[in-house]
């Protein structure tokens, strides 16, 4: 019987139709008999046990809402008393409606506070009291409410705070024009299935958060006229449903965000009277759907975007900005010419090729130097002081200050190795063999045979060995080379990769040192070894068992020879940028070195287990150095694969050592920019 022409009161006999469900007679010009209870249709409805749905929104009642409304059916889902100049307070018999879905008392004149026992409507999923005279705080029995997914009460006198709890709302909060203050809580922005958020015209205040990116279905927020401050959100521009944003009249500044040309439904952005600075984003030119824009009493420069809809906006769009420029429609003042402008560039761009050209001029002079330098130091060594020479023990026992553990560099089976000043001047590496060990003699042999044949630049090369019944050395020369680099290098089967047998010149050149049963690559009948065993840590899991039989197997004895130098260079490397030995006490049967590498390479877990000290200060840097350990240890555990199949060989990771190289020098060069 809605939207009639009925007038008069609303009869009393509607109350004796018990099966009555719906009762509709919203949109007519019908009151209420309050002459006495018994005319007073409130006081019968409640005969009507089946009713579930009330609606007398549009009707002049001009009444207040009696207490009997609690005693209305508890099968009542659904109440629309919208505009009908109901007065007073909200009964607290209200919460006797166990099964009220919709409550509806907009555009009245309802006064006091929200009655608590609204907490007890459990089933509630939408409360509309909007336009009234409601005070006090918003009560938090609402938090009860976990149904509730509409809450409209704007135009009320509500003050205080939102209450933090409400984080269930699926659709809609509305809140405008109150007198809310305080700073927003976090829950607001995990309300991630919320389609309109309205807190406008209130006094709210702080910062917006970034986590309002979480709001992914969003499609309406208005938070304008308040007095929130600090920078606009950039994750705002990730928000893809949303098709209006209104930060007006608030105390923000910074620049507008240049992700809102990602927010492509985009249709109205109102960022006016705050204290924005900064150009107007291009990127807005995308948005082919933006119908209203406001960027007026600002602080924003530069040229006015001419792209997209901007060429539909008006001057009221960019009213009383500092420095903006533009289409003289706009009343603006016209930017400067692109002749002008490419007369500038022309000039800047000349000065800084000329800079760049002089740089390279000096940095190729300057290499040219240095390679001349090189040549000329080589030439005069290789001649005079690389010859084969003899040696008495007495000269080395003054070069190493007596054999002084000073100088010690490292201790292997057969012997020690010392660092040496010779009396020219040139750096030695001196190594001792013990001859109280059994087969050193041979050994030492052996191995200044295989050395004295091999010239390459990453190992120490023989200058001369000093051979008596009571002592023997063998003193090596430190070439140049990058550390990491200059151990895959070498065309050399070690087999017994470690620190201690990797010397390091004044230019930080990695040098191998103390070869082992080291035999030379590309000569598959060489049988040339010394007998020293491999390293327990750094010995591949089998592998030098069997290498060590010095069977004369020739391709696949080489393959295997060369995986498990693979395996041992994967821990020096592990070693070199953790501090860690493979035998610290801190690994043993049920952590490895390796399974202790593996469990960091997750974001953030390098950090824990490599050198503190080769994080750089700057954030740029230490990216780039975060990103070359990864990627450092995630080759490391390749080369340490259990399976000397699965290993690589020396060849791909020196490949991918320089590549890990280079990407490094290019990210931290683009990081120092």
């Amino acid at each position: 019987m809605g939207s009639n022409s009925f007038s008069s009161f609303i009869p009393v006999t509607l109350c004796t139709l018990p099966i009555l469900q719906w009762l509709l007679l919203s949109l007519n010009n019908l009151t209420i008999d309050t002459s006495t209870p018994e005319a007073n249709i409130f006081s019968c409805l409640a005969n009507l046990r089946n009713l579930s749905m009330l609606n007398l929104a549009g009707n002049p009642l001009n009444t207040a809402l009696p207490a009997s409304l609690g005693n209305l059916s508890t099968s009542l889902q659904y109440i629309d008393f919208r505009r009908c100049n109901f007065k007073g307070d909200i009964p607290k018999e209200i919460g006797n409606l166990s099964s009220l879905i919709s409550l509806q008392l907009g555009f009245n004149q309802l006064s006091g506070s929200l009655p608590t026992t609204l907490g007890r409507v459990r089933n509630l999923q939408g409360m509309y009291l909007s336009d009234n005279k409601l005070v006090s705080y918003i009560p938090d029995e609402l938090c009860q409410l976990y149904n509730l997914a509409d809450m409209e009460m704007p135009h009320n006198l509500f003050s205080g705070s939102i209450p933090s709890c409400l984080g269930d709302l699926a659709t809609s909060l509305n809140l405008m024009s109150n007198l809310l203050t305080s700073t927003v809580s976090s829950f607001l922005w995990q309300l991630k299935y919320i389609l309109d958020l309205d807190l406008s015209s209130n006094s709210l205040v702080g910062s917006l958060s970034e986590d309002i990116g979480n709001l992914k279905v969003v499609a309406h927020i208005d938070l304008s006229n308040n007095h929130f401050s600090g920078s606009i959100p950039s994750s705002i521009g990730g928000l893809q449903d949303l098709f209006s944003l209104s930060l007006a009249n608030n105390n923000l500044e910074g620049h507008s965000p240049s992700s809102f040309g990602n927010s492509l439904s985009l249709e109205l952005l109102d960022l006016s009277n705050n204290s924005l600075s900064g150009v107007i984003p291009k990127s807005l030119e995308a948005l082919s759907y933006l119908q209203y824009l406001n960027f007026s009493f600002n602080k924003l420069l530069g040229e006015i975007p001419t792209g997209g809809y901007f060429k539909n906006f008006s001057s009221e769009s960019f009213v009383s900005n500092g420095a903006l420029c533009g289409a003289t429609r706009l009343l603006v003042p016209t930017c400067k010419t692109k002749a002008a402008s490419r007369y500038f560039v022309k000039y800047i761009t000349i000065g800084s090729l000329s800079a760049i050209l002089l740089v390279v001029l000096v940095s190729m002079i300057l290499c040219r130097k240095r390679i001349v330098e090189a040549a000329t130091d080589q030439t005069t060594l290789s001649p005079q002081k690389l010859l084969w020479r003899k040696v008495s023990r007495l000269e080395l026992l003054s070069a190493t200050n007596g054999f002084s553990e000073c100088n010690l560099l490292g201790t292997g089976a057969f012997g020690s190795v010392y660092k040496g000043t010779m009396s020219d001047g040139i750096d030695v590496a001196i190594k001792v063999f013990n001859l109280e060990v059994e087969g050193v003699s041979k050994s030492s042999d052996n191995e200044c045979e295989m050395l004295s044949n091999i010239r390459y630049i990453n190992l120490l090369k023989i200058i001369t060995c000093c051979s008596q019944t009571d002592f023997k050395a063998v003193v090596g020369y430190n070439d140049r080379c990058c550390i990491g680099i200059g151990i895959p290098s070498s065309p050399i089967i070690h087999c017994d990769l470690k620190p201690s047998n990797i010397l390091i010149d004044d230019d930080m050149v990695a040098h191998i040192a103390d070869f082992g049963i080291a035999k030379l690559l590309g000569g598959g009948n060489s049988t040339t070894h010394t007998i020293t065993l491999a390293t327990i840590g750094y010995m591949a899991p089998g592998g030098y068992t069997v290498a060590c039989l010095f069977i004369k197997l020739r391709d696949k004895r080489n393959s295997f020879e060369k995986r498990g130098c693979v395996y041992s260079f994967g821990i020096v490397l592990m070693e070199t940028f953790t501090k860690r030995k493979p035998t610290d006490e801190m690994f043993g049967r049920e952590v490895s070195m390796k399974q202790w590498v593996a469990d960091s390479l997750f974001p953030g877990g390098m950090v824990e287990v490599v050198d503190a000290n080769l994080f750089g200060t700057e954030e740029d840097d230490d990216f780039a150095s975060k990103e070359c350990l990864s990627s450092l240890m995630r080759l490391a555990l390749v080369c340490c694969a259990e399976s000397p199949e699965k290993r690589i060989s020396m060849q791909d990771a020196l490949a991918m050592l320089n590549k890990i190289k280079t990407k490094f020098l290019k990210n931290a060069a683009g990081g120092a920019v």
